[in-house]
């Protein structure tokens, strides 16, 4: 019988030669080098189809790829084969009736392991799919002939090959030992039969990871979502609210199905080729490039894990990169929650045919709604579909990491409640943009101007950015988040408690609130510090947003070896770039301009660069808060002993984790400390006398001096927002304004004094930032809300804001004192809080 298998290697060769002729493959790994192999052990190829094609593929890579080539011979302890490769799934028999259940090499490979006691193997299994389609009923091509979960034969193949060989991901994978199988005391029938179950759920999990789970038509899905028993019950009740009127059941079912139909995406791999190659062309266009890190971190967990990915929310661009990155490096794109507003002509088609699933930015007062959106994200996890929301509900103005919301993380832990069968890990990701796409408009809404709706011209509008240079974008992946640990550690039995759908026990509150805290942890822990970053953390630091070129470039240097001597997080990334090299990036963007002079070029932001820079200074803010916090007080104090130092941070550190989500909880936060001072001694910022344990500022007319000065700036302006709230709080007395009125009132404050002091920032009097202030103030005990809704306080108010003198300079404190004065003595902005605006300033 004639058999491909047997050509010789010559024939082999000139087939890959006329296969490659048309193929294209994406290799994962990039570099097959990282699987770990010993070179000092042999090696045999897992191939899940007996299919010619896959066969030269594997002898191609493996070469280009430098690894023991796939049709050498095999010759170790004593057993020799012609090739280091085997299928693990058997032909059909053409004339025997029964079907050969495991490979000959396979069998002699385990033959030889149970007879000699040092014969190792390393067996490394090889995924090749042609194509990455799941399964869509009314994609007739598609599901003919891409590589799917069915089996198909070798006339099915080759028009596989034809449709799809452009597209081929091959992935190598982490090598399995023979000699684990071959010690745990098997005979040979079942160390066989483990072997091959072993492999063939690592092929099925590499298949799911690829192109997902078994997809059925939009429509099949929605039926079974319909016909779930809480939805049902959620018909029921609608019906029964509608006074029980002939027809309602149908009339509640037809709202069910209209609400289903809104909300669910229409996956289309069709359309995800179209739009990667789009997207393709689109990053080269906009972007210097996208530059990923850590991303083992979603293929080391994918395999058996339901993947939950929670980016930071900077643009509109979000979606398209993540689904990008994922796709393009051999992951399933994730289901995106998308906001209703989206859901545009054209484009909510669009989105909704690459994975978007829509929904409203409230539930309030709809229980159906909320029935059937619960019902479909359960449904989505259940059956193992990646799903990628924004926790933060909206995209940041600032640049600062949002206040996390409770409602998507909720419904997915109770979704996770009602079936635990599949363990869900939550991926932080960070985003982070050199130049941002939309700016301009995240100014204007700063600055009070009401925030547009989204609009198809609007869309249009923005094709005219596509000229543009907006540098470079970085995706970072940070630390996986298991659910499961995270409710052990706030209930160790939750395991055994049947939660009701409307029920939230206190464990399962404070479960979610912990949950919000490590994912914003998460996403800061994986921040990515860039030349344009620090350039923006530097001159923002100044009067006027100008610095001699050299100073700058030797505060640039400073700020990299401190983050390098004691880094934020294990997986925060820095640039590369020198100081010089930084500055010489900033110009080419054309970020910074330059003016000579006889005595050296001096570096600034323009007055619209400098405000728009700060969204790139805020988003490594909390990498430099603590250090920078340090340098304050020591730049206004000259001298302190680490007891007042240690006091001091104490005092302000509640406040500044709250609003920048500073990673260490208050016992760890010594230890942080003392690594700064450490790192800022080291580099002769800072002088420390071992003696009395005392730490000094440097010379005030050192550079040194200068340097921890400026980096002291960066963190100013939050501590004058403090003072403000403290001191209007302190000045009108307790009990006398409720949180709403102390926000309005500070807001205007905060906006007065940057036009007489030249905080050229819309950021620095945001309003969130001063309610999480607000927030914060009660939460620690400092003040509380009574019954009157008003805020109270004691004496520790009195005290923290006493204590301003040794953060701010005594002009600063003097100006805000002086307006406190002002509008308790008779200002009326604050007796009509409602009547607050911007014009009132």
């Amino acid at each position: 019988m004639f058999n491909p298998f047997t050509f010789d290697r010559p024939l082999l060769r000139t087939a890959r030669k006329l296969l490659y002729a048309w193929v294209r493959t994406q290799v994962l790994p990039q570099d097959p080098v990282s699987l770990g192999l010993d070179p000092a052990k042999p090696v045999v190829y897992v191939l899940q189809r007996r299919f010619l094609s896959n066969l030269l593929v594997l002898s191609r890579e493996t070469e280009l790829a430098r690894l023991p080539p796939a049709l050498a011979p095999f010759d170790a302890g004593g057993l020799r084969e012609s090739r280091a490769f085997f299928f693990l799934s058997r032909p059909e028999p053409w004339f025997k009736s029964k079907k050969p259940p495991y490979s000959d090499f396979l069998i002699r490979l385990v033959e030889a392991a149970r007879k000699d006691p040092a014969f190792e193997v390393q067996l490394v299994p090889v995924s090749i799919l042609w194509g990455r389609s799941p399964d869509k009923e009314h994609s007739v091509w598609k599901l003919l002939f891409a590589d799917t979960w069915g089996k198909h034969g070798s006339f099915k193949r080759l028009f596989t090959v034809l449709l799809h060989g452009r597209n081929t991901l091959v992935r190598f994978n982490a090598p399995l030992s023979l000699r684990r199988f071959a010690d745990e005391g098997l005979d040979q029938e079942l160390t066989l039969r483990k072997i091959a179950r072993v492999l063939r759920g690592h092929f099925r999990r590499q298949r799911e990871i690829a192109i997902g789970p078994d997809l059925s038509h939009r429509r099949t899905q929605l039926d079974e979502l319909l016909d779930a028993p809480r939805v049902r019950a959620a018909i029921a009740a609608e019906a029964e609210a509608g006074a029980a009127t002939p027809g309602a059941i149908e009339r509640a079912e037809a709202t069910a199905r209209g609400y289903a139909w809104e909300i669910a995406s229409d996956y289309s791999y069709t359309l995800i080729l179209i739009a990667r190659r789009f997207l393709t062309w689109l990053w080269t266009r906009l972007y210097d490039g996208v530059e990923i890190g850590n991303l083992d971190t979603v293929t080391g967990v994918a395999p058996d894990h339901e993947i939950i990915y929670v980016p930071c929310h900077r643009s509109h661009i979000d979606y398209l990169l993540l689904s990008y990155v994922v796709f393009n490096h051999g992951l399933m794109v994730p289901h995106v929650a998308a906001g209703a507003n989206l859901n545009l002509p054209l484009v909510g088609g669009i989105l909704r045919r690459g994975g978007a699933f829509f929904l409203r930015r409230s539930f309030k007062g709809n229980k159906l709604y909320a029935a059937v959106f619960n019902e479909y994200l359960h449904m989505m996890i259940a059956k193992g579909y990646p799903i990628e929301y924004f926790v933060e509900g909206g995209r940041s103005r600032t640049g600062r990491l949002l206040q996390p919301m409770a409602g998507m993380l909720a419904m997915t832990v109770q979704s996770f409640l009602r079936d635990s069968s599949r363990p869900i890990v939550f991926v932080p990701v960070y985003i982070g943009y050199e130049k941002l796409f939309e700016g301009r408009t995240y100014v204007g809404e700063l600055m009070g101007q009401p925030k547009k709706k989204e609009s198809l011209f609007d869309l249009l509008l923005t094709l005219r950015e596509l000229k543009k240079n907006f540098g470079k974008v970085h995706v970072n992946f940070g630390e996986p988040i298991h659910l499961t640990e995270v409710l052990a550690a706030e209930h160790a039995g939750w395991q055994g408690e049947v939660v009701a759908e409307d029920v939230r026990p206190p464990w399962l509150s404070s479960g979610i609130e912990r949950l919000m805290r490590r994912i914003a942890d998460g996403i800061n822990s994986a921040a990515v510090a860039g030349p344009v970053n620090l350039t923006s953390l530097a001159l923002l630091a100044t009067p006027r947003h100008a610095l001699d070129a050299r100073q700058l470039a030797s505060q640039l240097d400073g700020y990299r070896q401190l983050a390098l001597a004691a880094p934020y997080a294990q997986r925060m990334q820095m640039t590369a770039l020198d100081g010089a090299a930084m500055v010489a990036y900033c110009e080419r963007l054309r970020l910074v301009r330059r003016q000579p002079h006889a005595l050296g070029d001096v570096l600034f932001f323009t007055p619209d660069e400098a405000v728009l820079s700060t969204y790139a200074r805020n988003n490594i803010l909390h990498l430099y808060a603590l250090p920078a916090l340090i340098a304050c007080l020591l730049a206004q104090n000259v001298t302190l002993s680490r007891t007042q130092l240690l006091g001091l941070v104490h005092t302000v550190y509640p406040f500044l984790r709250a609003e920048l989500f500073l990673r260490w909880t208050d016992d760890e936060l010594d230890i942080a400390l003392d690594r700064y001072l450490a790192a800022l001694t080291g580099m002769g910022w800072l002088a420390h006398t071992v003696r009395n344990d005392v730490y000094a500022a440097p010379d005030v007319n050192s550079d040194e001096f200068a340097q921890l000065e400026l980096l002291g700036q960066a963190v100013r302006p939050t501590l004058i927002r403090y003072f403000i709230t403290l001191a209007m709080l302190s000045r009108r007395g307790s009990g006398t304004m409720t949180p709403a009125e102390l926000e309005a009132l500070c807001h205007l404050q905060a906006q007065r004094l940057s036009l007489l002091r030249e905080f050229n920032a819309p950021e620095f009097f945001d309003k969130a930032i001063f309610r999480i202030f607000i927030d914060t103030l009660t939460r620690s005990g400092r003040a509380e809300l009574g019954a009157d809704g008003k805020l109270h306080f004691g004496e520790s108010l009195e005290t923290a804001s006493g204590e301003a003198r040794f953060v701010l300079p005594p002009d600063m404190r003097q100006t805000i004192l002086h307006m406190a004065r002002l509008e308790a003595a008779g200002a009326t902005a604050a007796d009509k809080p409602a009547s607050l605006t911007n014009d009132a300033v």
